[in-house]
């Protein structure tokens, strides 16, 4: 089970958070990647639990000490990224990792790690069922929920460029579909 990763990647609200739950859950051999981000907690989150939370400069000057696999600035001064030293601290324990992260992230990510790595693009069935998902969850405005349904359309056209497509529109289907994809790519 040497250096291996698997990348779930998805337009918001095609419902990845809970399919990698699941997954998680399921392979105790698993082991979530936890991002660094420059934005502050929100909420109860926890440093090093939801994320790595570092002031802009301190992430700019981990950036320049070439401390991450990747990292993205998503908006002015607003990074995301993965740590080298996170990637390290999860296969020295033989684990394999997960990563939950953005489209274009997961796209550099399968660039980066190859064939140590499995890319799982998650889809809902449409835009509108994108759209009815994203005003049920009841956390957007609609003009909020309008610019997540645009950059929907836009993440889906990279899905090709993912290893797998896993269409969610049967949560139940979608979560046996993702038990078996791992499942195989853990084994071989």
């Amino acid at each position: 089970m040497s250096n291996k990763v698997i990348i779930f990647s998805a337009p918001s609200g095609a419902g990845k958070s809970t399919i990698v739950n699941h997954i998680l859950g399921r392979y105790p051999e698993l082991e979530f990647s936890i991002s660094a981000t420059s934005r502050s907690p929100r909420g109860t989150e926890v440093n090093g639990k939801e994320y790595y939370f570092f002031p802009v400069e301190e992430f700019r000057k981990k950036i320049e000490e070439d401390s991450f696999v990747e990292y993205e600035e998503v908006y002015p001064g607003s990074f995301y990224g993965t740590l080298k030293s996170e990637v390290r601290r999860i296969w020295d324990k033989g684990h394999v990792i997960v990563f939950d992260i953005d489209v274009k992230g997961g796209v550099n990510l399968k660039r980066i790690f190859g064939d140590k790595a499995f890319s799982i693009f998650i889809q809902a069935p449409s835009i509108e069922e994108l759209r009815s998902r994203l005003i049920h969850r009841g956390t957007d405005s609609p003009e909020a929920i309008e610019k997540r349904v645009a950059k929907a359309a836009e993440e889906m056209t990279y899905a090709d460029r993912f290893d797998h497509i896993l269409i969610n529109d049967d949560l139940e289907s979608a979560l046996k579909e993702a038990d078996i994809i791992v499942g195989e790519f853990i084994a071989r």
